[in-house]
């Protein structure tokens, strides 16, 4: 697993009571589980060998949470292009609840009513990349399964509903970087990483 520029480490906000249920979480501000805290924390010595330009993170409190666990808070900006995507009705509820009323409903392929639409969060995801690759240097980013998920899509320059197909953990580390001179994916989900993945 090799770059040959910056990488972009992408973390996921820990456990929470609603991701451990699939309810969907936007703007409520649930808290971290003891076991979302144990994913948090040892999220520092995963970490700690980095030396981050900049640190992003979303303003929810799990988000928060997840990176002051992680030893960055005291340095990261926060910023509502993180935020997870807007659920609107559909906050708080499950797939297989909405199901009940639209059965083929994902939030990528369907309308969701008072909420928003992929290319909404892919227009505040493509705000953060601009901002990546104009700092060229190692960042990272504490926010939401979703949003991320938009992010890595145009990252490597798919549409925004390409983002159903990346799955992203609760408290674990992903990595965007390059290959030459096209974006890539380095790594999705990985229990644990060492920085030693530039030529």
């Amino acid at each position: 697993m090799r770059s040959s520029g910056p990488q972009i480490v992408l973390v996921r906000h820990g456990e929470t009571e609603w991701s451990k249920n699939g309810k969907h979480t936007s703007f409520s501000d649930i808290p971290l589980t003891l076991e979302g805290e144990r994913q948090a924390s040892s999220l520092k010595s995963e970490l700690s060998n980095w030396d981050f330009k900049l640190v992003l993170c979303s303003p929810r409190k799990r988000a928060q949470r997840t990176c002051e666990l992680a030893g960055f808070l005291d340095r990261a900006e926060i910023t509502e292009d993180l935020t997870e995507w807007n659920y609107g009705e559909y906050e708080g509820i499950t797939t297989k609840q909405i199901r009940e009323t639209d059965p083929t409903w994902t939030v990528f392929m369907s309308k969701t009513p008072g909420g928003e639409t992929p290319d909404q969060v892919a227009e505040r995801c493509d705000r953060v990349i601009n901002r990546l690759k104009s700092i060229q240097d190692d960042v990272v980013l504490f926010a939401h399964s979703h949003v991320l998920r938009v992010l890595i899509a145009r990252w490597l320059e798919l549409t925004p509903v390409a983002g159903r197909h990346f799955v992203i953990q609760t408290g674990v580390l992903n990595i965007l970087s390059y290959e030459h001179e096209s974006t890539v994916l380095i790594s999705l989900n990985a229990q644990s990483f060492r920085n030693d993945t530039r030529r």
